[in-house]
């Protein structure tokens, strides 16, 4: 028998001046701004380092188990493409740098490496689950 939860997760945006924005987790509190601008990453970058990050936390949680890596970078990218005037992503690619040192707890660690990864995109990350499988969003005005 499979077990389902079903739990909330909510980001209030809120504008801070004209194309900059501020998401605000309403369970931590953490924040981040965003928008169009200098030092500012857009949406779309912002979906990127989401799927990318849910990865990267999948394999740092389960490697550093064994050993602190020397080098550990994940690169995310894709094609923006237009479709009649309608905007969206294709071809999301993830590539994993890592490097742990010459030791056996480090050996131990890259050996799982491959399988993590695999393990993140099948059944862990729930971004690029979410973004494979796709879900319903659904707009409404609440004033």
């Amino acid at each position: 028998m499979s077990e389902n939860s079903r739990e909330i997760r909510e980001v209030s945006i809120e504008r801070v001046e004209a194309r900059k924005y501020k998401a605000t987790s309403l369970e931590s509190g953490a924040s981040l701004e965003f928008g169009q601008g200098e030092g500012l990453l857009t949406p779309v970058e912002l979906l990127l380092a989401a799927i990318a990050g849910c990865s990267a936390i999948d394999v740092d949680v389960a490697t550093t188990r064994r050993s602190e890596p020397e080098k550990f970078e994940v690169k995310a990218g894709g094609y923006k493409v237009s479709e009649d005037s309608a905007s969206r992503m294709e071809d999301i690619h993830l590539g994993f740098d890592l490097k742990f040192p010459d030791t056996d707890e480090g050996r131990k660690a890259a050996g799982m490496v491959e399988r993590i990864v695999k393990l993140s995109h099948d059944k862990y990350c729930t971004v690029s689950r979410t973004v494979e499988l796709g879900a319903s969003v659904q707009s409404e005005i609440i004033n």
